[in-house]
């Protein structure tokens, strides 16, 4: 008989899966069931394999927005799973030293096989309890603060950094920029592309705007398959450009977030694939495919002088934004020299103004 693990917290597109697993489950609870001509064992195979068949299908076939729900999904892997499987021998530590302890982020030593490196991420919750104590893994000021007081600490002691980011964005409140929000973040930035010391930055989750970025300069930029990174939520793009927060589907695809349209666009390095059907499904695994990325990344750095890693890095982020637009000077220059082109192909002298 097979046993079937039932899909829990299932995604509105997942529903033929969640079909045949449940007529899989009603046949294996009553085989006298089965169809007529078909013994138990050879309907059984047959939904198993048009099982398989739809989920590879499904799964190949993601739009944005689905991929979105799989980097929101509960029971994806956060940040604490991943230093529990990951990494091992992680050694917490705590406050920014400055105002107060910010539960959102959480850092500390931890060794990733046999390297020593300081780990700092981004903390959802897992239920309304924590995500309460995690403030749902949006930072204040001093989370931020924390996180440079650890990098700070790691780049004293020669440590590489890894950052693991899942975050919908900073906090946005009153209290957040009475204790400056923005300059925080800020100061993240300039610091974090001097540091001596390589840097690793991993989107696991979800990527959102400026709390994403607040730890997420580095060496080397990899996102997770069904993560993404967004300057805005789809939800907040829509509700600006179409007025109506309806259209975030439409404003997924348009911002072009995902690691697929990230990696085409050169704005991270590396894909990280995940088990079929998103890290939530396989955990450990997803956690050792995690561990295996970070590791050869951190020794290509390693090989190179903290000279070199810093000129790439700053050539890295310099090269980002270079595009092509055919705006009202362009079109006027291109409509010139067309019409030049016709002038002098009828032998007339061609004219140009200036």
């Amino acid at each position: 008989m097979t046993k079937l693990t039932p899909m829990k917290h299932q995604l509105d597109f997942e529903k033929p899966i969640v079909e045949l697993q449940n007529k899989l489950a009603e046949l294996n609870k009553h085989p006298e069931t089965h169809s007529l001509g078909l013994s138990f064992e050879e309907e059984v195979g047959l939904i198993e394999k048009k099982l398989e068949e739809t989920r590879s299908q499904i799964f190949a076939n993601l739009s944005a927005w689905d991929r979105i729900k799989i980097a929101r999904h509960p029971k994806r892997p956060f940040t604490l799973d991943y230093l529990g499987s990951a990494f091992t021998d992680f050694n917490e530590l705590h406050g920014d030293r400055l105002f107060a302890e910010d539960r959102a982020v959480v850092g500390g030593f931890a060794c990733l096989g046999p390297h020593k490196v300081m780990v700092v991420g981004t903390q959802k919750g897992r239920d309304t309890k924590e995500n309460i104590l995690r403030n749902f893994g949006s930072a204040y000021p001093e989370g931020y603060r924390k996180a440079l007081r650890l990098m700070q600490l790691a780049d004293k002691f020669r440590l590489p950094i890894i950052t693991l980011i899942d975050t919908a964005g900073a906090y946005p409140g009153i209290g957040a920029e009475e204790r400056h929000i923005a300059e925080a973040i800020a100061v993240n930035l300039r610091e974090m592309m001097v540091f001596e010391v390589p840097i690793i930055a991993a989107v696991i989750g979800e990527g959102g705007s400026g709390g994403a970025l607040g730890i997420g300069v580095g060496d080397r930029i990899l996102i997770l398959e069904n993560a993404y990174y967004s300057v805005i939520s789809p939800e907040g793009c829509a509700a600006i450009l179409w007025k109506d927060r309806a259209a975030a589907p439409k404003a997924a695809e348009a911002l072009k977030i995902t690691a697929k349209d990230l990696l085409e666009l050169g704005l991270v390095d590396e894909i990280v694939p995940e088990p079929l059907g998103g890290a939530h499904t396989d955990p450990a695994q997803a956690a050792a495919t995690l561990r295996e990325y970070l590791l050869k990344h951190l020794e290509q750095l390693l090989a190179l002088t903290a000279a070199d890693r810093l000129k790439q890095r700053y050539a890295k982020f310099r090269a980002f934004g270079h595009f092509n637009e055919n705006g009202p000077a362009a079109m006027a220059g291109a409509e010139a020299e067309a019409a030049s082109s016709v002038k002098a192909e009828n032998g007339k002298p061609a004219v140009t103004n200036g």
